[in-house]
């Protein structure tokens, strides 16, 4: 089979490899054989975390310690067991279910997760994966590929709410309007808030208009002090001026969920307008088995509208350009087809629909 495997950064090849092995129990994700499925992968969106192994080698503290199949954003073909002949979803956390942090519920936090395209485990940019039946879930009707696999980061948006506490009717800033701020606009504005959107792409700061913003400003314009303090602020860019921007845009008391992933595993803040205005901090990990079903059932009825967030699609041949283009930031979510699904592949217009 043709597999995608980052041996260092921005060292992406493309080859061939056996497939993996059905009948045999496997050391990873935990579990027996007959509780594991062969899946055809169908398509993998690009995360931000797949830039940071393809940029730096690392994400964070985990460090590239071997060639690593990337890949967490998936949707595939089930070839075998219960669910055969169905298109899925690919929940890409396995925790222990053991421990005492998966005891208490908080699986996502487990700290022996196996989670695909990370650390020993290889992930989707291959063209068959054995993965656990418990962790695929049936597209909603009409759902296309490329929507399946923006489903697990719009369970990270959905975790992100969840750790936001927001009420309805309140103010909300998102920091950083990729696909993963995009869909906290559309979610915020379901639930009812008045949303302001900061971004410095332009073509982002229109995508964000698109999803629902009420205001939406380039960075710089917060220092003009235009809006009154957002109860609520979410940072998807990783950036320290993100971080800096939502400390500017948060009021007295609100609350700051830091979505994004920093370079180099550091963010760097001037403490004084956080500690003055009182606010809080939430880190977002991952996200729960929960805010993966419940994001899955709010595509369905599109309460958050997938559909036009793919702007790149490209064949697994050229999985190196197609994280070329989603390091430059040209268009919002970049996915390869891993299965060619009968659509033509390569680049799609920015903010068109993907399927």
């Amino acid at each position: 089979m043709r597999v995608a495997r980052l041996h260092g950064a921005g060292d992406l090849r493309v080859g061939d490899e056996p497939a993996p092995c059905s009948d045999a129990v496997r050391s990873y994700p935990a579990g027996t054989a007959d509780d594991h499925c062969r899946v055809r992968i169908l398509s993998a969106g690009l995360c931000g975390s797949d830039l940071h192994w393809f940029t730096e080698g690392a994400i964070g503290d985990a460090v590239l310690a071997r060639p690593l199949v990337p890949g967490h954003e998936l949707s595939g073909l089930v070839l075998d067991g219960p669910l055969a002949g169905a298109v899925v979803g690919i929940d890409p956390a396995v925790p222990c279910g053991q421990c005492p942090v998966c005891r208490r519920g908080a699986g996502h936090l487990c700290p022996d997760v196996a989670f695909a395209g990370h650390g020993g485990v290889d992930g989707g940019l291959q063209e068959e994966l054995v993965w656990p039946l418990a962790q695929l879930h049936r597209l909603p009707d009409g759902f296309g590929a490329a929507e399946g696999a923006l489903l697990e980061p719009l369970g990270v948006a959905v975790h992100a709410l969840d750790l936001s506490h927001l009420r309805a009717g309140c103010g909300v800033g998102v920091i950083g309007c990729g696909p993963i701020g995009l869909m906290l606009v559309q979610l915020a504005v379901a639930a009812g808030a008045q949303v302001a959107a900061v971004e410095p792409l332009a073509h982002r700061r229109e995508a964000a208009r698109r999803a629902g913003a009420v205001v939406v400003l380039q960075p710089q314009e917060l220092s003009r002090g235009p809006l009154d303090g957002c109860e609520v602020v979410f940072e998807v860019s990783g950036s320290d001026g993100g971080v800096a921007a939502a400390g500017a845009l948060v009021a007295p008391g609100g609350r700051i969920v830091l979505v994004g992933i920093p370079d180099g595993d550091r963010t760097t803040l001037r403490a004084s307008p956080f500690r003055r205005k009182g606010a809080t901090l939430a880190f977002v990990r991952r996200m729960t088995e929960d805010a993966y079903r419940r994001g899955i059932g709010l595509a369905g009825d599109r309460v958050v509208d997938l559909s036009w967030l793919t702007t790149h699609r490209f064949p697994l041949e050229q999985a190196a350009e197609a994280f070329a283009v989603a390091v430059a930031r040209e268009g919002l979510k970049v996915v390869v087809d891993v299965t060619p699904s009968g659509l033509a592949a390569g680049a799609m217009p920015v903010i068109g629909r993907s399927e």
